[in-house]
């Protein structure tokens, strides 16, 4: 795989957001959702059903997988090709609907101008399609650059969420964090919009795995 991932990301992550806060009482359903980037799912629903087994959650409370749904649309938004435009576009909302963090030059980057936003999103699909699927994009990484940073930032409404996790394995408390809220951008967009409707599935910034840097996405 590409140099400098001695813990590559992970082909896969958790969307359990409308769980937050939740208490699942004993006999109670509940679901979350899997978005997996590899063609094999088995050993996600082994592991998983391993997991349940042990226990979740601080107590770590026995579980049982009940049921595993593989929804079309889900099937399908894999194979969202890179290749489409929607010309015309020239203003969207992205909504970061859980905690996001976006590094820039090694640092966290206060706002999610459009050009670090993308470049995050270019660099993650990127190195999911060389990690576990037919190989690097062939694009030119740095003209697409040049031209969303010509990409304006009109208008930033996000609040910064403090949130930390805690290892029952390790006892090492861990900061998950980062911003939530919306931006609003304008420009040429047409040649980015699936890159941004692909980063709805694949999330996009830091511990995505974990549910961080979940968008979406509205036209406007």
């Amino acid at each position: 795989g590409p140099s400098g991932f001695a813990d590559p990301p992970r082909p896969f992550v958790v969307r359990a957001r409308h769980l937050d806060g939740r208490r699942i009482e004993s006999g109670e359903r509940f679901y979350f959702d899997l978005n997996v980037f590899t063609a094999d799912t088995e050993p996600f629903i082994t592991a998983f059903g391993t997991l349940a087994g042990q226990g979740i959650g601080p107590g770590r409370a026995r579980i049982d997988l009940d049921h595993v749904h593989r929804p079309a649309a889900v099937r399908l938004s894999l194979g969202l090709s890179l290749d489409q435009s929607a010309a015309g576009v020239r203003g969207i909302r992205v909504e970061f609907l859980t905690p996001t963090e976006l590094k820039q030059s090694g640092q966290i980057a206060p706002e999610p101008e459009f050009a670090v936003l993308f470049a995050r999103i270019r660099d993650r699909l990127g190195t999911l399609r060389s990690l576990y699927g037919p190989g690097p994009l062939d694009i030119d990484f740095q003209a697409m650059g040049t031209r969303a940073a010509s990409v304006r930032m009109i208008r930033c409404e996000t609040r910064h969420v403090e949130v930390r996790r805690r290892s029952s394995r390790t006892g090492q408390t861990h900061g998950i964090g980062g911003f939530t809220g919306f931006a609003d951008y304008e420009g040429n967009l047409a040649e980015f919009l699936p890159w941004l409707e692909a980063a709805h599935w694949t999330g996009v910034g830091r511990q995505c795995v974990w549910g961080k840097g979940e968008i979406e996405i509205q036209r406007l």
